[in-house]
């Protein structure tokens, strides 16, 4: 049927070039809020910190920060889906994929299946936000108002 509102055509080119921006987006800012937050508090970065399930906690000062890390984080990459994915409906999609490619990078890394408690926390959390923040600004452009006429106006 031609003439469909926003027809959807299934493009994998498309579908692949974004979830690859999207995790760069995930690890580029990722990586500059670890480096900010051991920044302030004087601390050496690692990749532990990114991919350890071990580290984050409440217990020790670089569990807290790298908790806080994920949490800015997640408000980031919410931007992220907006200028990217511009999608409210494929938000979800895009922040749970993102996650998933995180735990096999986790799983990767650490050669251990994450199982400490507090890192899926921070991963729900961090799911929940990006995925609720990034449909939220979507949406809001999505509903903007489509000008009709884009004629000037002439004072006849």
């Amino acid at each position: 049927m031609a003439g469909q509102f926003r027809s959807y055509v299934w493009d994998p080119v498309l579908i692949l070039s974004q979830i690859v921006l999207m995790q760069t987006v995930y690890y580029g800012s990722l990586g500059l809020w670890l480096a900010l937050v051991d920044g302030l508090v004087r601390s050496s970065p690692s990749l532990d910190q990114m991919f350890d399930a071990e580290i984050l906690g409440f217990s020790t000062p670089p569990g807290r920060l790298s908790m806080m890390s994920f949490i800015l984080n997640a408000l980031t990459c919410a931007l992220g889906l907006l200028y990217f994915i511009r999608r409210g409906k494929q938000c979800l999609d895009f922040t749970v994929t993102v996650h998933f490619f995180h735990l096999l990078g986790c799983w990767f890394y650490s050669s251990r299946f994450p199982s400490a408690l507090t890192w899926w926390l921070v991963q729900a959390v961090c799911i929940a936000l990006m995925a609720v923040i990034g449909e939220y600004l979507c949406m809001r452009t999505e509903l903007k108002e489509i000008p009709l006429n884009s004629a000037p106006k002439s004072n006849v």
